[in-house]
């Protein structure tokens, strides 16, 4: 199968869809930086700490030196087409990777040489697994002071138990990181003193200094291999040395099978081993047609189905990213099957309806190239669709298929925002609605008692950046009010509640009766069951009842903060021939609901950050005892390099400006991430001082 790429034909077996994903100031940025100047895609290198990355091309990105949202580009390699996807590191934004991975056939995991695999490392190592996406690991930053390549392999296998092998080993560490040795082609790397040529390398014989090293390397790998390739397993036990060619080819098959990740090194900054990084993702990174067909189902019948990865085939599609512009909205999708043409209409069946689509465009970074279609492999950009959102299926009507929706994690935070003028409340509901649909785990909400509009989202950070883009790209002025921690609740007990309903009125009444079980369950889910025999409340109604019972525990209750953890099981009940109805039922879940909250009585329950705080020395006993001040409880303490690294659970409510005030009790050496990391218990004590803080 072949695919038009700008204005050419391009072999499926010829592209590679990766991303790059990592904790952080791992190096994400740069390494797509590099690879795009070795390529010829850019003529000037563009630096992330001066704002002025290709990839990061959103003001608030130049501003922060941060990567925001994921970004899009392609390029070619040795006659291989790349369509590459550059990931933010940072926990908030943890959504852009979320979606990426869904769309790509493989990744690179980028890791710092002196740090090694962090917080965020795991988070995204998750996502990788999740979607099934293979990967190569790149250990950055080799000619950082502290850089240590041997334990960065082995954080990757102990913090993200993965099947880490190296395919090269340094000549040098630090600031004597010279070259690598190539254990596929037993062969030494040398580079330049000179950074500006990244493909002035040198290939010679292997260092009689590294060469036993090199050998015992070399044996591992092999080994292995070795345990997944019986070809390999042959010559080995034959008692020959199998040829790069074979190595490769085992290589390939293992690490597009997910048994083994192949680890490369070098220094992106520097130039430094980025073009023998590109060539793995070719040599042993998937393409469309290894990863064969996604699965799917029939929307109305939910039967299996699937398509393979061919341009004759009916269309598959999946929305995995929408943009706002002032000219309309740009939505990135990845073609799985089929061709997708530019001024021709697209099946969605979540909608249940035709979406015309208009232009359709290759994507590099800020800019587009207008292309007639997109066929199966490919990840495009296209302009015209209205009401399409991330996870929807695009295919074609007398064939359809649906690929399930993204999931995404709940928001942690809120704040309010109001428009500095009542004339503006519309329009901010206008921008509030656009920024939603391009963030999934942006959420909006109307607080029914104050009447406040609440914006929710993944981290202080997260919010920051909305508010920004409210106020500079959409030009509308608001006030914010103090970010807010959504609070939970979960029953103390388990307890059973006989509720009645009654109501005459003349006329039809309102009768309901039911005896409900209520009981606590581990998790954020709310269950409902029924054991009722012989049919004295019918299907209706119970269903009326649980629908009351949700809606109680989704309001709150008395304290306004969501309940969840709850197992409601009806038991028994009455109904009236003439005086029951699924509103007098539905009142009747709710008043049960109320009773049970009394009778068994509500656990606040506060969201819990995972903190990883990494340190010089020096500043240890400050940074634990801020951690303490907090309501942090520490689980750990440990080395990184040179450095201090923390590990705290810290409730999420005491992290407010957390960043700020790091910067300035490590004088700004220190560094931070954070991910959620559940709820826990509130104290009666502290839980009273919180009251009005709940939503």
């Amino acid at each position: 199968m072949s695919v038009s790429v700008a204005g050419k034909k391009v072999m499926a077996e010829r592209i590679r869809n990766i991303g790059i994903v990592a904790h952080i100031d791992s190096g994400k940025t740069t390494i797509t930086e590099r690879m795009l100047k070795i390529c010829g895609k850019i003529h000037k290198l563009g630096e992330v700490h001066d704002g002025e990355a290709t990839m990061d091309f959103m003001k608030e990105e130049k501003e922060r030196g941060i990567t925001i949202g994921s970004a899009a580009t392609y390029f070619e390699w040795k006659r291989y087409e790349f369509n590459l996807i550059d990931t933010p590191g940072h926990v908030d934004f943890t959504a852009e990777v979320e979606r990426s991975c869904r769309v790509l056939d493989g990744a690179i995991l980028a890791i710092d040489s002196v740090a090694g695999a962090q917080a965020q490392s795991e988070t995204v190592n998750r996502q990788l697994n999740k979607y099934g996406v293979p990967r190569l690991a790149f250990i950055n930053k080799m000619d950082r002071v502290g850089a240590d390549f041997d334990k960065a392999v082995l954080s990757l296998k102990k913090n993200l138990s993965l099947e880490a092998i190296p395919i090269q080993i340094p000549v040098g560490e630090g600031p004597e990181f010279s070259g690598f040795v190539d254990l596929v082609e037993m062969e030494q790397v040398m580079f330049p003193q000179d950074d500006d040529d990244p493909a002035a390398f040198e290939r010679l014989p292997i260092d009689p200094e590294v060469l036993e090293l090199a050998e015992t390397r070399r044996a591992e790998l092999l080994d292995a291999l070795s345990l997944h390739c019986d070809e390999l397993t042959e010559v080995l036990l034959e008692g020959h040395e199998p040829d790069s060619k074979l190595v490769r080819k085992a290589l390939r098959e293992v690490t597009i099978a997910g048994l083994l990740v192949p680890v490369l090194l070098g220094s992106a900054l520097h130039n430094r081993g980025v073009p023998a990084l590109l060539d793995a993702a070719v040599d042993y990174l998937p393409n469309p047609l290894d990863m064969g067909a996604v699965e799917g189902a029939v929307p109305k019948t939910e039967e299996p189905i699937s398509f393979a990865p061919d341009a004759a085939e009916p269309l598959g599609a999946i929305v995995f990213k929408t943009v706002h512009y002032s000219t309309g909205d740009l939505t990135f999708i990845r073609v799985f099957s089929g061709t997708l043409h530019a001024g021709k209409g697209a099946f969605n069946p979540r909608l249940g309806k035709h979406e015309r689509v208009g232009q359709i465009y290759r994507i590099h970074a800020g800019s587009r190239e207008s292309i007639e279609c997109a066929q199966a492999g490919q990840i495009v950009a296209c302009v015209g669709l209205k009401k399409s959102a991330t996870g929807d299926t695009l295919c074609a009507k007398e064939n359809q298929i649906a690929y399930g929706s993204t999931t995404f994690a709940n928001p942690v935070i809120s704040m309010a925002v109001e428009p500095s003028t009542s004339a503006d409340r519309d329009r901010l509901g206008e921008v509030l609605g656009i920024i939603s649909r391009e963030d999934p785990t942006f959420r909006v909400a109307t607080d029914e008692e104050t009447g406040q509009t609440i914006m929710s989202g993944m981290g202080e950070l997260h919010l920051e950046v909305v508010v920004h883009r409210i106020r500079d790209d959409f030009r509308l002025h608001v006030i914010t009010g103090k970010p807010r921690v959504s609070y939970r609740q979960t029953l103390k007990r388990a307890g059973t509640v006989n509720c009645r309903h009654i109501k005459q009125t003349g006329g039809s009444g309102q009768y309901a009766v039911a005896k409900i079980e209520f009981e606590p369950i581990e998790g954020e889910e709310f269950e409902f069951d029924d054991t009722i025999k012989g049919g004295s409340i019918t299907a209706e109604f119970i269903k009326s009842l649980r629908k009351g019972i949700e809606d109680y525990c989704i309001s709150g209750g008395k304290r306004a903060a969501k309940i969840q953890g709850v197992r409601a099981t009806v038991v028994d009940g009455k109904m009236h021939e003439v005086d029951s109805s699924q509103l007098a039922f539905y009142a009747c879940g709710v008043k049960s609901a109320r009773e049970a909250e009394e009778s068994c009585g509500l656990t606040l329950l506060e969201p819990v950050m995972r903190v990883v705080v990494t340190t010089p020395e020096d500043y240890l006993g400050s940074v634990i005892g801020d951690l303490n001040s907090r309501a942090g409880i520490i689980a750990q303490i440990g080395d990184e390099g040179q450095d201090k690294q923390v590990e705290a659970r810290v409730p999420l409510r005491n992290l407010s400006a957390y960043a700020t005030g790091l910067r300035s009790l490590t004088s700004g050496r220190g560094d931070y991430s954070m991910e959620p990391d559940g709820y826990q218990v509130v104290s009666e004590e502290t839980a009273a001082t919180l009251s009005g803080e709940t939503d």
